[in-house]
């Protein structure tokens, strides 16, 4: 549990910083000890304070920051919806190919393209990697992907894989494995919870073809992914099973508009076309 702080006068201070992150995360600041000048709670303290539980304790603390965040984000953002069907033929004929000769535990998940494309597509289309502060865009400092994971105790969390543009397919599987196993123990980094630049959900697991995110403040922009599966599709003028995946976008209309929207994701379906390029671009 946090720890309490010495005096009256240290409980009644704390940072702009430290006193919204404590709402966030659902945290008195008066209960927080205070490491600052005159021993002012800073937004350091709140975040050891929120990791200093018990892991039932920062679960429910992570729930009260996701209902938190969730709220804030239908209150206060305009969000428009976009969706467009990706075939997936050509990924997932390459992705057979480069996992054939390979061991269980280093082979690619469809996820890795899916994350790799949306981070390069970014490339193109800078107003979704970023967020919206004090009335404007302020474009992210790198390509950080939040990845929606669902937790044992419930509720979805997005920390953040960094730089997912300049990495290449196999280090991508290494550390989307890695930030899900970290992420269910409890025990991410509190910087991880808070640089993702756009947040990525990938629901196809569940058997849900469509998702139509919230969009996590202040970042501007959520990507979903459904589940992939087998429909007609038409190919030189002939109608075949395709594998196809449902991509949708939520964004903040005071940071783009629906053309932009639908060209972004035009583009993550472009790079899904041809996959081995994708690993290219990390190398």
């Amino acid at each position: 549990m946090p720890a309490h702080p010495a005096s009256g006068a240290a409980r009644a201070r704390a940072s702009p910083a430290a006193r919204k992150r404590a709402a966030d995360l659902g945290l008195d600041p008066a209960v927080i000890a205070g490491t600052g000048p005159q021993g002012t709670v800073t937004l350091e303290d709140v975040e050891k304070a929120a990791a200093a539980g018990t892991p039932t304790d920062r679960a429910a603390t992570m729930r009260r920051a996701i209902g938190a965040a969730m709220t804030r984000s239908k209150r206060e953002i305009p969000h428009y919806y976009l969706a467009t069907d990706i075939p997936l033929a050509r990924a997932t004929q390459w992705l057979e190919a480069r996992n054939r000769d390979r061991p269980v535990t280093t082979r690619l998940l469809m996820a890795v393209p899916l994350l790799k494309a949306v981070a390069l597509a970014l490339h193109r289309y800078p107003e979704f990697n970023g967020y919206f502060r004090d009335g404007s865009f302020v474009p992210g400092a790198g390509v950080h992907l939040g990845v929606a994971i669902s937790l044992r105790r419930g509720g979805l969390i997005a920390p953040a894989l960094r730089d997912v543009d300049v990495l290449g397919l196999d280090a991508l599987m290494r550390g989307l494995v890695d930030l899900v196993a970290r992420a269910r123990a409890l025990t991410l980094k509190s910087s991880e919870l808070t640089d993702a630049t756009i947040t990525v959900t990938n629901l196809g697991d569940e058997g849900v073809e469509l998702v139509q995110g919230v969009i996590y403040p202040p970042q501007v922009a959520l990507v979903g992914f459904g589940r992939v599966s087998e429909r007609p599709w038409v190919e030189d003028g002939q109608i075949v099973a395709m594998p196809v995946v449902t991509a949708s976008l939520a964004a903040d209309h005071r940071a783009s508009d629906g053309r932009r929207g639908a060209l972004f994701l035009a583009e993550i379906a472009r790079l899904l076309q041809a996959p081995e390029t994708l690993d290219e671009a990390g190398t």
